[in-house]
């Protein structure tokens, strides 16, 4: 079972120090984790909790689009995005859900 992220506190001198959690952006790569930017006033060796966030991104190269055919298919379709993000296409978000109650 996973752990529950937790704010700690230290008793020092009479008084209580909260620890900080601290994220930075990353991208893993090959068994590694590579961060966007370098994290301010963090120790060598602090443990860290890493959270894997699922990407919104598609690979286009994956599905063989190239930069060319991506911006032939973004022009094409641009003429429906009017119609797409009426109030009327809100049917559509759960699409599987709605189609039980006709």
């Amino acid at each position: 079972m996973a752990k529950k992220a937790t704010l700690n506190y230290n008793y020092t001198n009479s008084s209580f120090k909260k620890k900080m959690l601290t994220s930075i952006e990353g991208i893993y790569k090959n068994g590694r984790i590579e961060l966007v930017e370098q994290p301010n006033n963090v120790l060598e060796g602090t443990k860290v909790i890493v959270t894997f966030i699922k990407s919104n991104e598609i690979d286009l190269a994956s599905h063989e689009i190239d930069p060319a055919q991506a911006e032939a298919l973004r022009t094409n379709l641009t003429t429906f995005v009017d119609d797409w993000n009426s109030d009327e296409m809100s049917i559509y978000d759960n699409y599987d859900a709605a189609k039980y109650r006709f």
